[in-house]
């Protein structure tokens, strides 16, 4: 899969991102009426509170149409998954299901006990 290089990540860098400050950045797209999107938030919320590694990133699509347009959202939510480099190692778009969006997570950032056990 590519990376986020040249103007992707200067788009990145104009929303905030950082993806050099977390294990994994999943940067969310999603609109004010969108029920996928509240949905998607509340799991990657429950996903952070195990995972300190993770950051996860909302981005009101509306507010940010040119972000929208240069990165290829075409419906929300559409999630951007960053590693520690920047490098895109997945996407995806409309509402992932937990399991999916779990593993996408879990290949990526070790839950808390596990790590407690790496610095050891």
């Amino acid at each position: 899969m590519p990376g986020v290089d040249g103007t992707d990540g200067v788009v990145l860098e104009r929303l905030g991102v950082h993806p050099d400050r977390a294990d994994l950045t999943v940067v969310q797209f999603s609109t004010a009426f969108c029920g996928p999107c509240r949905a998607t938030r509340a799991r990657l919320r429950q996903l952070q509170a195990t995972r300190p590694g993770l950051v996860h990133v909302e981005v009101d699509a509306e507010s940010h149409l040119d972000a929208v347009r240069a990165l290829g959202v075409d419906r929300t939510p559409t999630l951007l998954y960053l590693d520690r480099e920047g490098r895109l190692v997945g996407r995806s778009s409309g509402a992932p299901r937990p399991a999916e969006l779990a593993a996408v997570v879990d290949a990526h950032v070790p839950a808390a006990a596990s790590r407690a056990g790496r610095d050891v």
